[in-house]
């Protein structure tokens, strides 16, 4: 091999981050020897209260490159034995006990909070502090109970109890302060390492390389060689993303050596027999892991013996492709487990964070509902308060979503409690307003019960009625003496009216002959010649019918609708106006609804529909008039002036009849 070659640097590739594996690997080549990238998994200290899991694909270790050359009869045979690779975390002595912090006191768990974390490495007590901090909280959510019910019980409204954190609160988040200050010195310090050790394999990699062409002895050689294997496996865990670079360059060099000092075949056989061992034996491991219950710690072990087999030299060839397959099929099945797990606990994630959107869309739909009542808020905050159980009892959402869901609900909540307590602060002076309105109220009722205009009175009673609905609650003290007194005058009225009405039955009758005689009448009635004669004949029958009184109501459509088709009859033979026609006729529409009681729901749609066509006539004429100006300036243009002109005009008689009919509605309401 030429010595440019030998001392060529591999060309540098990018590494995947440890926090955040891509699972989208690619099925290894001939040329790279089956290499593949070793399994990776976050450090849990990264993973804030278990609030998001990340799904991190292990994906399969690198077959040492330095296998090819084991087709070199003169190898040189490399120490099989590898030590476990350094992951940075305290060792089970260092780990205390976990105890029963559901049986302690608070100030039993600020003791124990305290002893964890200035006793032992902050690594190694983040599940107990979990746990310590649980129980904390649930004995401090006990007492915050507790007072709540005090203040309620004091007559206090419960929406402005404010909880005030005690000492031994304080003390707490203190604790928890030094805590998690501690553990990020911990991460920052264990990163420090990890590019103090980068640089220390780099230079292990450049003694390799400082092996080759020297003058001395092969066994000289050789032992300087073992001792910086030796040393490159004690060195600490590197950066991640440097790690795929770093083993490319080592793997390299390993093999430039082999290939340099040309071992004989008696040692590169032993030596490859010692790595076959090995191997089967990390498969083996590797196999046993597809039975471990947690996914988790069976892909954590997993990783470290693929880091493990990454040291282990290289086998026979003729089983390094059953040896690398077994290990490899292993690997998937853990793999697959690991993605199921993850897959699991984000669709878990999910749909906790679709259930707080669902409680944050119920929260946000009670502050839109408007309260008008004690009552009613008080229903209402025991709806949100249910919401807020309910949002307890849910786990957390994805960590990018869970803040932001959280915020929205709390904001929700603080905004409704706001407007409850706005409501109360003001609720005694829209008591007093409302008792004075209600007296005005009583006040017409009393003006009015001596009324014989029984329809008229009615409708005003029943209008007064409805707005005593409309208004609020007034002071107790004065409840029942205001509505006493507002009940008695209707009620006066209304006694009255009943025992009118109740002498009516012949004098309906009399109405019923009346009207009967008057649809005869109109029936035998033959128009004039003189067209104004006869419409105003036709007015008079109209006039004759409004003065007659009341008929029995079984009655009352019928005549009144045999009445209105007669006379619309007689009109539509008029030689009369058509605006005449429809005004007479918009007339008939009106009273048939007068006397069949629907004046009140359909008027107002009515007028509405009055109203637009009004508005949608102006804005045509508007344009009819600018495309008369446009086309004046254009030549043979008249027939179009004219048509447009026709419009104009035609417009502005319809919009003189519909402001007739708003008149005539104006009249009769």
């Amino acid at each position: 091999m030429e010595a440019n070659e030998l001392n060529k640097e591999p060309i540098k590739g990018t590494d995947v981050d440890a926090d955040n594996i891509s699972d989208n690997t690619t099925a290894p080549s001939d040329e790279q020897n089956n290499n593949i990238k070793p399994a990776l998994q976050p450090d849990n200290d990264t993973v804030e209260q278990e609030e998001v899991m990340h799904q991190n694909k292990a994906v399969e270790p690198e077959e040492a490159e330095a296998e090819d050359s084991a087709e070199d009869e003169n190898y040189v045979s490399g120490d099989s034995n590898t030590s476990d690779i350094d992951d940075n975390t305290p060792s089970s002595q260092d780990s205390p006990e976990k105890e029963d912090y559901s049986a302690m006191s608070r100030s039993e768990l600020i003791n124990s909070l305290k002893r964890q974390i200035r006793e032992h490495h902050v690594a190694s007590v983040r599940d107990n502090v979990e746990a310590i901090k649980a129980a904390f909280e649930k004995e401090s959510a006990i007492l915050e109970d507790k007072a709540r019910a005090e203040f309620v019980a004091s007559g206090e409204p419960v929406e402005l109890f404010i909880n005030q954190p005690d000492q031994l609160q304080k003390e707490f988040s203190a604790l928890l302060f030094e805590y998690r200050t501690k553990r990020d010195e911990d991460r920052q310090s264990q990163e420090q390492s990890k590019e103090k050790n980068l640089a220390e394999k780099y230079e292990v990699i450049e003694g390799i390389k400082d092996l080759i062409n020297r003058q001395e002895s092969l066994d000289h050689t050789f032992q300087e060689f073992r001792e910086l294997q030796q040393r490159w496996r004690e060195i600490g865990p590197v950066p991640q993303n440097k790690l795929h670079d770093l083993w490319e360059t080592f793997h390299l060099h390993v093999e430039n050596f082999y290939n340099y000092i040309k071992i004989n075949n008696e040692l590169r056989d032993l030596d490859l027999k010692k790595n076959l061992e090995s191997k089967v034996e990390l498969c083996e491991k590797a196999e046993a892991l597809i039975l471990e219950p947690s996914p988790v710690r069976a892909f954590k072990a997993l990783q470290k013996l693929h880091d493990l087999w990454r040291e282990v030299g290289p086998v026979p060839h003729d089983k390094k492709d059953e040896l690398w397959d077994r290990f490899k099929s292993a690997t998937a099945k853990i793999n697959i487990r690991q993605q199921e797990h993850f897959e699991s606990l984000r669709n878990q994630l999910k749909k906790n964070l679709e259930a707080k959107e669902e409680l944050c869309e119920k929260a946000e739909a009670l502050i839109a509902k408007v309260s008008s009542s004690p009552k009613e808020w008080e229903d209402r905050s025991k709806e949100l308060i249910d919401l807020q159980q309910i949002w307890k009892t849910i786990g957390f959402a994805p960590k990018k979503e869970n803040n932001q869901v959280y915020d929205r609900f709390r904001k929700a909540c603080d905004t409704f409690f706001n407007n409850k307590r706005e409501f109360f602060k003001s609720y005694k002076d829209d008591q007093q307003n409302n008792l004075q309105l209600k007296t005005e109220l009583c006040i017409q009722a009393e003006a009015m019960k001596e009324s014989n205009d029984w329809k008229k009175t009615t409708d005003e009673y029943i209008r007064i009625q409805k707005r005593w609905k409309e208004i609020g609650p007034v002071p107790r003290k004065q409840s029942d003496t205001v509505w006493k007194r507002f009940r008695e005058a209707c009620d006066y009225f209304f006694d009255r009216k009943k025992a009118f009405f109740g002498n009516m039955d012949n004098a309906q009758l009399d109405n019923l002959k009346a009207k009967e005689e008057i649809i005869k009448e109109l029936t035998e009635f033959e128009l004039k010649e003189g067209s104004e004669k006869s419409f105003e004949l036709l007015q008079d029958f109209q006039r004759r019918w409004s003065d007659i009184g009341f008929v029995p109501i079984k009655e009352k459509d019928r005549v009144n609708q045999e009445f209105r088709n007669l006379i619309n009859q007689k009109f539509d033979h008029l030689n009369v106006d058509e605006a005449d026609k429809n005004l007479h006729k918009f007339h008939n529409k009106l009273e048939n609804w007068r006397s069949a009681d629907q004046f009140g729901d359909k008027i107002g749609q009515e007028r509405n529909k009055i109203m637009l066509k009004l508005k949608q006539l102006e804005n045509d004429i508007i344009v009819w008039e600018n495309n008369i100006g446009f086309f004046a300036k254009s030549k043979n243009s008249d027939a179009l002036i004219r048509d447009f002109q026709h419009k104009i005009e035609n417009g502005k008689r319809n919009i003189e009849l519909l402001n007739k009919k708003l008149d005539m509605i104006e009249d009769m309401l």
